[in-house]
């Protein structure tokens, strides 16, 4: 016990006297300056969570260590970002023709009524169930009193016949 407080007070002692000296060191090293505090603090974060001994000698190799790995990680995970930005920026470009972003939701809405109106009366109480009350078939089947089968047919039907219907209406 005695061994860890004192490798405890080497890491305080060495955190309050070089803490600005080791901001600098990361914030001069990261795209953003901001990030560099956070660096610092999870390196002491991690000393005091590491199993090995630790003494003022090993300590400033180590936590310089820790930093480096901590600055690599940080440029990796913004490249990865940089990298994720440009195919979102692509995907956006495809997605604005859209046929659904020409219309505005209450429109969408609107023709899925229609289309849920032209099916027969059990295909429309079987859709309504399942797509509106998020019922499931089985629950569908049981609060109908009808087969498990007989219910996941009409459902399908249902599906096709609404799908079919917006696809003519949205081309």
């Amino acid at each position: 016990m005695k061994k860890q407080d004192n490798t405890y007070r080497y890491i305080a002692e060495y955190y309050s006297m070089h803490h600005d000296e080791l901001c600098a060191f990361a914030a001069k090293r990261l795209k953003f300056a901001y990030e560099a505090e956070d660096i610092v603090h999870n390196v002491f974060l991690k000393l005091l969570t590491v199993d090995k001994m630790i003494t003022p000698v090993t300590l400033p190799c180590l936590v310089y260590t820790m930093m480096r790995n901590l600055i690599f990680d940080n440029w990796r995970h913004h490249k990865s970002i940089g990298e994720y930005e440009h195919v979102l920026a692509a995907t956006e470009r495809v997605d604005r023709q859209d046929a659904a972003s020409v219309y505005s939701a209450s429109e969408l809405n609107q023709l899925l009524e229609r289309g849920i109106a032209r099916l027969s009366d059990r295909q429309r109480e079987v859709y309504r169930m399942n797509v509106i009350d998020g019922m499931k078939v089985s629950e569908i089947s049981m609060t109908l009193k009808i087969g498990y089968k007989s219910t996941e047919h009409r459902l399908g039907e249902a599906r096709k016949e609404v799908r079919g219907y917006l696809a003519r209406m949205l081309a």
